[in-house]
């Protein structure tokens, strides 16, 4: 294959501000939370989605080595050959319980999940309209889909009700959104999306990735922090955010898993779960339930965080979340302005588009449990430093 065209691409990504490499991250080398290494250097770390610290927590490692030392590492087949494990059915249980939902299935990932089972969630004659801002996970579920896709402004549920008005009565349609946006930092008006779902007779699917763990009163999703019912939308989410693990689930009716078990391509053709996985899951759900503390922290962090950059005059947008972006604008001023703080032992990469829309480039920014007083103020005085030096704020 000519590589030529490979090379344009490269050089124009360069031109535009949005080349991008991977940069290797090892443990900080004293053990130090809310750290890692870059080049053999300790830096803070503001760039990670283990929100509460639990990727590194005593009783996730000491369950993953027990399950090892039973089952092996790999699962050596799909759940629905031989590579089901009691783990497995444990986790979805558990999973169910926590949503308060009758059942949950587990996937491999998020992106495997929201691209399996959206397709099969909607009939070639139905309906989907997707937030804007949604996961590329979820917008490649609805491309997937031989259903009809459109798309409607960030939270503009006016332009939604309108689409959904259009729609014949008979017509299956599906409302999807995430349920905290992973580059903004907000909250989805799921409360009002279920309602006007209700009124034109369209279910709702929710990705609470970002939410569970997190958001609502022990940390059970957007469902919780609006005082929902745990069935009034189709909840889906990753076990590699908050719980600090690996894989993700879908919770609902019994009906709809089994429906899902049966139809969704990427949990039928697809290798299990490591066992290994579900039982740090299972830890962490553990942690979770039984030492609020380590929510209770996150939140403290947070708003320590987003009233001192506030006060410094940097633009947040409607961050209500552990993502608090820092509008930059420009791609290559977000560059140099996450160089710059990598130099002063600050890790927060720059965004680009197409990850954000155009003329919105940004550090994505979020903090941990982890994270100490000292170091988040180190990382305020800094910020404000190298964004005057380059015209910022």
């Amino acid at each position: 294959m000519d590589d030529s065209a490979f090379q344009e691409t490269i050089r124009q990504l360069k031109a535009e501000g949005l080349f991008r490499s991977l940069r290797t991250v090892e443990p900080d080398p004293q053990g130090r939370p809310g750290r890692v290494a870059i080049q053999g250097r300790s830096v803070i770390l503001m760039a990670s989605n283990n929100y509460l610290g639990l990727a590194d927590h005593p009783r996730v490692k000491a369950a993953v080595i027990s399950a090892v030392h039973r089952y092996g590492f790999g699962s050596g087949a799909s759940r629905l050959i031989s590579g089901n494990s009691t783990l497995h059915r444990s986790l979805e249980e558990r999973i169910s319980k926590f949503k308060r939902t009758e059942d949950a299935v587990v996937f491999s990932t998020g992106y495997m999940a929201n691209t399996g089972i959206l397709p099969c969630l909607a009939p070639s004659n139905g309906l989907l309209l997707a937030d804007r801002l949604c996961h590329a996970s979820l917008i490649d579920g609805c491309r997937l889909s031989r259903a009809r896709f459109k798309i409607f402004d960030h939270s503009n549920l006016d332009r939604l009700e309108r689409l959904l008005s259009m729609k014949p009565d008979v017509q299956r349609a599906l409302i999807v959104t995430d349920g905290v946006f992973s580059m903004d930092g907000d909250i989805a008006p799921l409360d009002r999306l279920v309602a006007l779902g209700r009124r034109h007779g369209a279910a709702v699917f929710v990705d609470d990735a970002h939410a569970t763990g997190v958001i609502g009163a022990e940390g059970r999703g957007t469902i919780e922090h609006f005082r929902m019912d745990p069935h009034d939308a189709i909840q889906m989410g990753t076990l590699g955010k908050a719980l600090g693990c690996f894989g993700a689930y879908v919770a609902g009716s019994r009906n709809l898993i089994n429906y899902i078990v049966n139809k969704a391509k990427t949990f039928i053709y697809t290798t299990a779960l490591p066992p290994s996985s579900a039982a740090a899951a299972l830890a962490a759900f553990d942690i979770l339930e039984e030492e609020p503390e380590h929510r209770q922290r996150l939140w403290r962090n947070r708003n320590r965080y987003v009233e001192g950059l506030k006060s410094l005059g940097f633009d947040t947008l409607n961050s209500e979340s552990p993502i608090v972006p820092i509008m930059v604008g420009d791609n290559s001023t977000a560059v140099r302005l996450s160089e710059r703080l990598l130099d002063s032992g600050i890790f927060a990469p720059a965004i680009r588009p197409p990850t954000v829309p155009k003329g919105t480039a940004r550090l994505r920014t979020t903090v941990m449990a982890t994270h100490s007083t000292d170091d988040l103020d180190y990382v305020l005085e800094t910020l404000g430093k190298v964004a005057r030096s380059l015209g910022i704020i």
